[in-house]
């Protein structure tokens, strides 16, 4: 069942990219729906993969790699309609790829080895995803332009998060690992 909810995640990558691409392509309310459906999925289908005892390190990869294409062709899309910064995208590909390859290779984990900064960076590039389809809301008014605006400034700052979670997680093997004291000798 948690593989099903990130499925219909992943099967809404391409026509909600598309649509921030191309703002005429799908209506406002329809963008906003798979949006939510995008988001409600994501936060359900862990905890359904945790209650049915079905977590397992795929599941997690198949997760975060979906959450990964979504933001990412997300925030392409709207990069390429002027609402985002072009370089977020390109660093959170940057990022993913050193999460995936860090955890298996260079910690050796069986499953993805998350990081603090990290998992806060992945809840938020959704953040200006619902501000610009939000920002299409006619009824909003001149709440429009300022959520627009708004979403186009934090994509800045999600570029300046996401290069210090690159950074951290670069020297997180150069710190010494802490020290534990179980049946000291």
């Amino acid at each position: 069942m948690a593989n099903l909810l990130t499925s219909i995640r992943l099967f809404l990558v391409l026509p909600v990219a598309y649509a921030f691409a191309q703002p005429g392509f799908l209506g406002v309310a329809a963008l906003l729906g798979l949006l939510a459906l995008a988001i409600v999925t994501d936060y359900f289908d862990g905890i359904v993969a945790r209650r049915t005892n079905a977590a397992t390190a795929g599941g997690q990869l198949f997760d975060h790699g979906t959450d990964f294409l979504f933001v990412t062709l997300g925030l392409a899309g709207a990069a390429y309609a002027g609402q985002a910064t072009a370089v977020l995208p390109v660093l959170i590909a940057v990022a993913f790829a050193q999460y995936v390859l860090d955890s298996y290779w260079l910690y050796r984990e069986k499953r993805l080895r998350m990081s603090f900064l990290g998992r806060w960076n992945g809840i938020f590039y959704f953040v200006p995803l619902v501000m610009i389809a939000l920002s299409r809301v006619e009824l909003l008014g001149p709440l429009g332009p300022f959520l627009s605006h708004a979403a186009l400034y934090l994509s800045y700052g999600l570029v300046l998060s996401t290069i210090a979670s690159i950074i951290d997680r670069a020297l997180a093997p150069l710190r010494a690992p802490p020290f534990h004291d179980s049946q000291a000798c």
